[in-house]
């Protein structure tokens, strides 16, 4: 029965995330805000939600391992996503497309990973308020990142190809206001669902004997990365690449201060100290993928189909081989 509860959590998390990124295509259209911006900051924050109450309550039910695997696994995911559209979409070429100003959100998202590394080689077991320091100072060099890339000027945006006429008419009569109460309503259904990924996750654990750390890494994390998933693709379609760039590589960011929000509820020090170190392998993978995304939006248009694909194929091989690593322990 657990597995029924966790594929309906799962379920009502896409149907969500498909009336959020609608939403935020609408907020990024009509307001003064870019899709760089919505996608960063607005949309990546909404579908990291399930990450927040998936994390938070594995911590209240003392399971950190799922708490910190799903997080860094999101992060894993989220990239490989990227990736998987890159590929299908190949004759679009995504990157060639994106906003260079993604480079900040993915710079940045490179620092908070090493950071956590860092901190799962170290193993500081000091607090402060009850916090680790380690989670403290990602979670400050976050809001420090979100401030810089905040104050930059928007981006102008490229006019979208005239592919859009079903786009059009589902978009169009919807106004800024009922966006944005949409968008906060589909955004509290997701927190919802994460909260049931979780409880159901831990219990799948158990019952499988898989363990925490390549549950929370790998089944939830690919779980709670749907909405991740399934804003990319509608944003895609509604032919906003940098609202699909915005989002994957903003929710990774907010990943990363997840930390600070679940050491806040953790009561037996820093939890990065407590942590299984598994959950390196995560951390070394994500670190290879974001240099990779980085390269691949930094790099000057490429004609050839096969040297273009080359990082997405790099990308999707990284991330079954850490998968793997973790599986075997």
């Amino acid at each position: 029965m657990v597995f029924v509860y966790f594929l309906l959590a799962a379920a009502i998390t896409v149907y969500a995330a498909i009336k959020l990124s609608t939403y935020a295509d609408v907020i990024s259209e009509k307001s003064s805000m870019g899709g760089v911006l919505v996608g960063t900051l607005l949309l990546a924050g909404a579908t990291s939600l399930p990450e927040v109450t998936t994390s938070i309550s594995a911590v209240m039910i003392n399971n950190p391992d799922i708490a910190v695997g799903n997080m860094l696994g999101s992060n894993l995911f989220n990239i490989f996503i990227l990736a998987m559209f890159d590929l299908y979409f190949r004759q679009k070429r995504l990157f060639n497309e994106a906003s260079r100003d993604h480079l900040y959100t993915a710079g940045l998202g490179l620092l908070l990973t090493v950071l956590t590394m860092i901190a799962l080689v170290v193993r500081i077991d000091l607090t402060f308020i009850g916090i680790g320091v380690d989670a403290l100072l990602i979670a400050a060099l976050y809001g420090i990142g979100i401030y810089y890339i905040g104050k930059r000027p928007k981006a102008p945006t490229a006019t979208p190809e005239v592919e859009q006429e079903v786009v059009v008419s589902t978009t169009e009569s919807i106004t800024v206001k009922r966006a944005v109460i949409g968008f906060a309503v589909a955004a509290l259904v997701i927190m919802a669902a994460g909260t049931a990924l979780s409880i159901s996750g831990d219990r799948i654990a158990v019952v499988t004997g898989l363990g925490s750390s390549f549950v929370g890494s790998f089944l939830i994390a690919a779980s709670t990365s749907l909405p991740e998933a399934v804003a990319v693709f509608v944003a895609l379609k509604l032919r906003n690449v940098n609202l699909a760039f915005g989002s994957i590589l903003g929710s990774n960011i907010f990943n990363m201060v997840i930390i600070a929000m679940s050491d806040v509820f953790y009561q037996n020090g820093s939890i990065l100290a407590d942590v299984s170190a598994s959950h390196l392998v995560t951390a070394v993978g994500i670190t290879i993928l974001s240099i990779l995304v980085m390269y691949s939006v930094l790099r000057k248009d490429v004609t050839s189909k096969v040297r273009y694909i080359v990082p997405s194929v790099l990308v999707v091989l990284v991330y079954f081989v850490s998968s793997y690593l973790i599986f075997i322990g």
